[in-house]
């Protein structure tokens, strides 16, 4: 591996000046020396294929001798071929440019498998890699139990981790990690097998629709795998989700959603919010981290960075006596602060001196539950052990800095802060124009995601503004002006747009809206989603004129109403059982000879009190019937 990491450099490296010595050390004689870059294309002549050795979403794997011939050498090697589902024509070209540049990025990086280039064989593309004898996939399956020790899953998700984060600081996503994709050497060492494949074929049609075959393996996919123009974007979290299902896989020796179809899996992951079930009696900072991975929300989940740190914190950990020692000084945090969010989210943009910072909003939410800092400047920095740390703040108005936590924080740059909506100024129309701020740097670059997008967008500060902002519990409607939305919406008696109500706001701003008041039979779920720039918030203080507040009243109305009716017959049930069992209870009557007389007349009174309102009691009937019921007159 060494020598043939010694030869990644020169595909990277620039040119560089060298003095040659000739005989008289007085005349030194410069020479510029521009190292030759390595080409990443193969001749499909010098690929010769034996034999398939496996099969996976995106095509198939063959074994393979790559005849390697210079002037002064002769070599054969054995290699695997990925040899990838074909692509039109078209778009041949650009997926060999996107491998040509991730080509130039990663060979020879550490944990990667080796690529020796890719080719063309009867139209369609093919990676050329290193052959390697067996995965953490193949090992699983030849222990009982198909489950692998602790240290070997911390060891191995280590080595990877390493290697994700290798492939993030090139800005590629994996996108398809799982145990089958980790290769292993003589040594045992893992090694990425997979360098984004599902990263490269984004946005290159395939002759399948199927979205999940593009964009990774549906038992690992986040949530926003599945539609990220919709439900997205991609985001090096997303890859994420996928370590944190191998790593319960190798842990139980079970793949996650094992059985299910990947329609189940879309309604359970994406649908439902569940989450893959994690083993017990795992170090805690472990267990934190990996429940951390499935976060629905992606900003919420750990990074790389994240995750290597607690993994290289865990390596030595050992159970004894009920507790675990080892751990590195690992430290265990929930929710910091009672902010809502992450210690993940909240680790991603540490505050520094001199930045300018305001009370952080608690998520989905339309307020600040506590405004204490409006706007200030972090003048000091408190480094705790403990989970939490705090910031001294200078406030306008106020003498001495504030002490406030950090969490309670968010930094404010041009300003704009991390979870801010904004509009673009310069519409776009292959995607919303309205959508959420993720990142803004102290020297104003930006990072936001919009609807119809699979990336996140990336710009300057000054291409965008400030928008409205949408919450959990809002009403909205679409605008008047929108003829086709872009995602189906529900019409009111007379063709009028439906108002309904924000119940998930997703990252890139996608807005899902229920509408309790429609009955809709036969299906399990009632959401829709809407595209923030096509509606408007609706309430009681904004709707001009009567008509318009009782259209408000009425919608929600039947936002609540039937909450109220599952209520009242609630309600109803167990009064009419309450009073059931009073009735129930009766004396009987004496035994004589007209006993069978008197069990008669009894059946044919109860008979009566059963389909007469008059024989409940009026509050009773009323709940019942819904009607008005005169009270019996005594005898």
């Amino acid at each position: 591996m060494a020598s043939q990491a010694a030869d990644a450099p020169g595909a990277q490296a620039a040119s560089f000046e060298y003095e040659l010595l000739e005989g008289d050390p007085d005349h030194l004689r410069t020479v510029v020396a521009t190292p030759n870059k390595v080409s990443a294309w193969i001749d499909p002549g010098a690929l010769k294929l034996r034999h398939r050795i496996g099969r996976g979403p995106f095509g198939d794997v063959w074994l393979a001798t790559h005849h390697q011939t210079a002037e002064d050498f002769e070599e054969y090697h054995e290699v695997a071929v990925k040899m990838l589902h074909p692509v039109k024509e078209e778009h041949m070209k650009t997926m060999l440019e996107k491998f040509e540049d991730l080509f130039s990025k990663i060979r020879g990086s550490q944990g990667v498998c080796w690529l020796h280039g890719m080719s063309v064989i009867s139209g369609k593309v093919c990676v050329v890699m290193k052959f390697y004898e067996g995965s953490v996939g193949d090992k699983m399956a030849r222990l009982v139990g198909g489950k692998l020790p602790l240290p070997d899953v911390l060891r191995y998700g280590l080595e990877l981790a390493r290697a994700v984060k290798e492939l993030h600081s090139n800005n590629y996503l994996v996108l398809n990690l799982k145990p089958s994709n980790f290769l292993l050497n003589e040594n045992d060492q893992a090694y990425l097998g997979d360098v984004g494949i599902p990263f490269l074929l984004l946005n290159i049609p395939l002759p399948s629709s199927d979205m999940a075959r593009r964009c990774g393996t549906p038992s690992y996919m986040a949530p926003e795998q599945w539609e990220p123009d919709i439900r997205g974007p991609l985001s090096f979290e997303t890859d994420s989700w996928g370590f944190g299902c191998s790593i319960v896989e190798m842990l139980t020796g079970m793949q996650p959603w094992s059985g299910k179809s990947m329609d189940d899996i879309y309604n359970l992951v994406v649908r439902k919010q569940e989450k893959p079930s994690i083993p017990t009696g795992l170090p805690p900072a472990v267990e934190n981290v990996v429940l951390g991975c499935f976060e629905y929300d992606f900003r919420c989940r750990p990074s790389m960075e994240n995750i290597i740190s607690v993994f290289e914190s865990s390596q030595n950990a050992v159970f004894s006596e009920g507790h675990w020692s080892g751990l590195g000084g690992c430290v265990v945090a929930e929710k910091s602060g009672g902010s809502g969010y992450t210690q993940w989210f909240l680790s991603k943009d540490p505050l520094q001196v001199g930045d300018t910072v305001r009370s952080r909003k608690p998520p989905n939410s339309g307020k600040h539950a506590n405004m204490s800092v409006p706007e200030g400047t972090v003048v000091g920095l408190e480094h705790s052990t403990n989970q939490e740390s705090y910031v001294l703040v200078r406030v306008h108005g106020i003498h001495d800095p504030v002490r406030v936590q950090a969490s309670a924080l968010e930094r404010v740059t041009n300003g704009l802060a991390a979870g801010d909506w904004v509009l673009l100024k310069q519409e776009d129309k292959h995607h919303s124009s309205v959508g959420i701020l993720h990142s803004i740097s102290r020297d104003a670059f930006v990072e936001v995601a919009f609807i119809g997008m699979d990336n996140i967008w990336k710009g300057r500060a000054s291409e965008l503004q400030m928008s409205e902002s949408y919450y959990v519990g809002q009403f909205v409607k679409l605008k008047t002006n929108v003829l086709s939305p872009r995602f189906q919406w529900p019409h009111k008696q007379g063709g009028a747009w439906a108002t309904g109500r924000i119940s998930w706001v997703l990252p890139n701003g996608c807005l899902v809206v229920k509408f309790p008041g429609r009955l809709l039979l036969g299906e399990d779920n009632s959401d829709y989603l809407a595209d923030p720039a096509e509606v408007e918030a609706v309430s009681f203080s904004n709707s001009p004129g009567v008509v318009k507040k009782y259209q408000h009243l009425e919608d929600f109305h039947w936002a609540v109403r039937p909450l109220a009716i599952a209520l009242g017959l609630f309600t109803a049930a167990k009064l009419g059982f309450f009073m059931g069992g009073k009735i129930s209870r009766k004396p009987k009557p004496l035994r004589n000879h007209n006993a069978s007389s008197s069990s008669s007349d009894t059946q044919n009174a109860e008979s009566h009190a059963g389909s007469n309102p008059a024989w409940l009691p009026g509050p009773v009937a009323n709940i019942i019937f819904r009607e008005g019921v005169t009270a019996p007159t005594s005898r």
